[in-house]
């Protein structure tokens, strides 16, 4: 399964989150170690999820365009 992640760098800590899984975020101290870190917190919420026969959140996604 394929899921989309946002990095972000905050204060020299690399923040990633999965919208797809609400409350599905890891870090690390480089882009790598936190893009490890949150394949390993997005299986661990997928086994959480079947372990307690929940469903994983449907979620769609849409761009949007913006004027500023």
């Amino acid at each position: 399964m394929k899921y989309r992640v946002l990095i972000q760098d905050e204060d020299g800590m690399f923040i990633a989150k999965c919208p797809s899984l609400p409350g599905c975020i890891s870090q690390g101290k480089t882009r790598e170690e936190a893009l490890v870190n949150i394949k390993d917190a997005v299986s661990g919420y997928l086994q959480s999820l079947k372990k307690h026969h929940e469903s994983v959140p449907h979620m769609e996604e849409e761009l949007v365009e913006v004027s500023v």
